[in-house]
């Protein structure tokens, strides 16, 4: 019979569908952790482990891969990602537990886990990739194994992940100055699939990263659209710019709060429309006023009756741009939509940045852009000097 976890029960609703939840990388390690010293320094076999996450979720991990010598343990768990689609699901995450010397529980990363480069993360530069959070669930579990065994000598605890210098590419580590293998994380122990806060939570994680390591200015895109139209067809750093998703709103109140200077943004018009009308969360299920949007201010650009009429039965940006086209006022209508772009980017940002934007389609191309995008793009370019 297959062990449960302690996850039965727990799940979040998308789209109407149940999301079972997982758990993170993090309370993989301190399981493995507080098995492997269990082991040390009680004897015996642990299969698995309970574990209390910050969450407030009480996890049974099962425990594999064990290996006991004189004075060492290693073992494993196996990473639960529930439905949330995350690349490290199924990895298996090691401990290593050996007795030290020295008093004191240090933790180290062995082969797999990531090493940081780059100032703006959590843990400082040559250290490894064990967030604040998992050291100390790592911490806490071993520390309550020592004083059951009565121990109070030192152990080095080592984390390996066998995968992770493999699937370290398909993540955000090596943007972010991670390299050798990926990170170890979680605020909470368990995954929330497809989980807002963990997207935003990313974002502000590469901003800072970009920010402390002397950035001033960003370059940001809301998707691949907009990088792929970034790489192509615009002459600034590609390689520095990151995406925001559908949280323009609050990668504006991240930016504010961290002091940035200035913001271009790189955006197919299908997203930055609904900008046009103050809506800073573009994902469809929060607002979709596309069409509407772009009637209206084909209006005040000055179309046809007929033609807002058509427009509003249209189903994407740019069927809606060949009617404005078609009457000779797609740059007008586009002068009015960039204006208002600016307007509501400024608002949110209570006019402390120097903001703009470029839109584009994937049919029609360049569209139009805000007032100070080619300062910003001199401000970028200029940012990203060799030198620098």
């Amino acid at each position: 019979m297959e062990q449960k976890n302690g996850l039965e029960g727990y799940y979040s609703i998308k789209n109407n569908q149940k999301m079972r939840f997982g758990y993170t990388t993090g309370s993989c390690a301190a399981g493995a952790a507080k098995a492997a010293v269990s082991m040390l320094l009680k004897g015996g076999k642990e299969e698995s482990v309970s574990l209390m996450t910050p969450k407030g979720i009480l996890l049974n991990l099962r425990i594999l891969h064990i290996e006991k010598e004189k004075d060492q343990v290693t073992c494993a768990v196996k990473k639960f990602a529930g439905d949330d689609p995350d690349v490290t699901d199924g990895i298996e995450i090691f401990v290593k537990a050996e007795k030290t010397d020295t008093p004191g529980i240090r933790i180290e990363g062995g082969k797999g886990v990531g090493r940081v480069t780059k100032k703006g993360l959590e843990q400082p530069v040559g250290s490894p990739a064990i967030n604040h959070v998992p050291r100390a669930m790592i911490l806490k579990e071993t520390e309550e194994i020592c004083s059951e065994a009565d121990y109070e000598g030192g152990l080095l605890l080592t984390v390996s992940i066998p995968e992770g210098e493999k699937i370290a590419g398909r993540t955000f580590n090596p943007r972010l100055g991670i390299e050798g293998g990926i990170s170890i994380l979680g605020t909470s122990g368990i995954v929330e699939p497809m989980s807002e806060a963990a997207l935003i939570k990313s974002i502000e994680v590469e901003m800072r990263q970009k920010v402390e390591n002397g950035a001033e200015y960003l370059l940001v895109t809301p998707g691949n659209y907009g990088a792929a139209y970034l790489k192509a067809h615009m002459d600034l750093p590609f390689e520095e710019n990151m995406k925001c998703s559908n949280y323009v709103g609050e990668t504006l109140d991240m930016a504010v709060d961290m002091g940035v200077k200035g913001i271009l943004f790189i955006s197919h018009i299908g997203k930055f429309i609904k900008v046009a009308a103050g809506i800073m969360n573009t994902h469809s299920r929060c607002a979709d006023a596309r069409a509407e949007v772009l009637a209206a201010n084909a209006i005040r650009a000055g179309i046809s009756l007929e033609g807002a009429r058509e427009i509003l039965n249209t189903i994407t940006t740019d069927e809606a741009l060949a009617v404005i086209k078609r009457e000779g006022l797609l740059k007008s209508a586009m002068k009015e939509i960039t204006d208002r772009v600016l307007y509501y980017l400024n608002h949110r940002a209570y006019d402390r940045m120097l903001l703009g934007a470029v839109l584009f389609s994937n049919e029609y191309g360049y569209l139009g852009e805000t007032e100070h995008v080619k300062e910003l793009a001199g401000l970028l370019k200029d940012q990203y000097k060799p030198h620098r």
